[in-house]
């Protein structure tokens, strides 16, 4: 632990030797996050738990960028936001008529899954998740970590640096509103 820290440090002041340290410490978590997360998402998927990890690890470390991480938990909730973002880029992408996004696919297994709804594209849920938010920025954060990076309860209160009823309390009041605004409309 206290490696990544001192690693992501040393980033931090521009050495970029530093960032090919931080790749084998954090690989496997990362790996284990983005296989988890993957492995919630509808059939079809064509990206893969690997290269979010090294997309996301990318967008991370970039020389061009000016990084800030505090500790090794604010590292991964920036890893869970950069794959969230690289999700629902791909989700966009998908979505565009010239790569089929006006047609409709609903296989049965997507019907039968609880929560969230077969309608509900991963760009509804992004939405939903800005406005919360604007309004309930941890418990964003709670979801982002938890449905976006495929975190624990227990890993996302040591990221966020809070404790364990907190994160279960903030999960069950974004489940909520979140439910609320997906499907007020149907």
């Amino acid at each position: 632990m206290a490696d990544v820290t001192q690693i992501l440090s040393q980033i931090e002041q521009g050495n970029q030797s530093a960032a090919e340290q931080l790749l084998p410490l954090v690989y496997d978590e990362l790996r284990n996050l983005a296989a988890a997360k993957m492995a919630q998402e509808k059939p079809g998927q064509t990206l893969q738990a690997t290269a979010l990890v090294h997309d996301a690890y990318i967008r991370l470390v970039d020389g061009n960028q000016d990084q800030h991480w505090e500790s090794r938990g604010h590292f991964f909730a920036a890893a869970a936001e950069a794959m969230r973002r690289i999700l629902v880029d791909a989700a966009r992408k998908k979505q565009a008529i010239k790569h089929g996004g006006d047609r409709k696919r609903e296989p049965i297994s997507s019907i039968l899954q609880e929560g969230v709804g077969p309608n509900t594209s991963l760009l509804d849920i992004d939405e939903a998740v800005a406005k919360l938010e604007d309004t309930h920025p941890l418990a964003a954060s709670v979801v982002k970590l938890r449905y976006f990076c495929g975190m624990t309860i227990s890993q996302t209160a040591e990221c966020l640096g809070v404790s364990h009823a907190t994160v279960e309390r903030h999960w069950t009041y974004a489940r909520a509103r979140l439910h609320a605004e997906l499907f007020s409309n149907e």
